[in-house]
């Protein structure tokens, strides 16, 4: 997918990693980078799905990213970054629009996501986009020892 501002195409670890685990280090805030991001536990995301981990691309560099996941019942998506240089330009948009698409061509009938509750811009970027607060989860969260 092609747009004025950016093109969106599939992460490619050899070309990628490097450039967007750098710019999840630029976000300002809403960003979590953790054991998750690791090259090995990227590669194990990648050997899963791949065609779920996006980037967005101006000029050859990497201005976005969305993750993607599909467990073949409900889908989630993580790491939905553009850089602050970009933003308000619909690079946001595209991105959640194209894994959103992707996610349905697959069976996909719910996804889920995160937002910190500080990423106050996020949050009304997500409701604007059709996306409500379920009230009703609490999220729980359990990290295994490595």
């Amino acid at each position: 997918m092609t747009t004025p501002q950016a093109t969106i195409r599939e992460f490619s670890f050899t070309n990628d990693y490097d450039h967007t685990l750098a710019l999840w280090y630029s976000i300002e805030k809403g960003m979590n980078v953790g054991r998750s991001d690791t090259p090995q536990e990227i590669q194990k995301k990648l050997e899963r799905d791949p065609d779920l981990f996006l980037v967005a691309e101006m000029d050859k560099e990497i201005i976005g990213t969305i993750i993607g996941a599909f467990d073949g019942r409900r889908g989630m998506i993580y790491h939905l970054a553009v850089h602050k240089n970009f933003r308000g330009r619909g690079v946001g948009a595209l991105l959640l629009t194209e894994v959103e698409k992707r996610l349905q061509a697959k069976g996909c009938l719910k996804c889920l996501m995160h937002a910190l509750d500080d990423n106050t811009e996020a949050i009304e970027f997500y409701k604007k986009r059709g996306w409500h607060h379920a009230k009703e989860d609490i999220v729980f969260v359990k990290e295994f020892p490595p």
